[in-house]
């Protein structure tokens, strides 16, 4: 929850080329407190059966940037292995072409940003949500 001194962050995944949410994915949050400050990792948790991921760490005061990192390459992974166990029409190539995706965005105290991630092997999009 954010407050007069801190934003807060939500996000959640779906995968695009399935329509569905991505379930499972390891997300990790850093924040730092200027453009030329470094880097604080804030901890981390993964998405639900819903792909939602409610239950990030809090901002601390002064943030003013934002890092998500997404592990999308084990969410691909275990996705060709669970396509491969149910005898499904092999895709193309159902790798990550992206192992990670890392977003960066600017926050300001008392505002709330969720930033969904549109996700694919072969491409991403995020926006800033509500």
């Amino acid at each position: 929850m954010s407050t007069d001194t801190t934003a807060s962050v939500s996000t959640h995944i779906l995968d695009t080329s399935i329509g569905r949410p991505a379930a499972a994915v390891a997300i990790t949050l850093a924040a730092r407190s200027g453009s030329d400050a470094p880097w604080t990792a804030l901890g981390g948790s993964a998405t639900d059966a819903d792909g939602r991921c409610k239950d990030l760490p809090a901002l601390p005061e002064g943030t003013t940037h934002v890092r998500l990192d997404f592990e999308t390459e084990a969410y691909f992974a275990a996705k060709k292995q669970a396509e491969a166990q149910q005898d499904a029409p092999r895709a193309r190539d159902s790798g990550a072409f992206f192992p990670e995706v890392a977003i960066t965005f600017a926050v300001v105290p008392g505002e709330h940003y969720h930033v969904p991630l549109l996700l694919n092997p072969f491409g991403y999009s995020v926006y800033r949500g509500s």
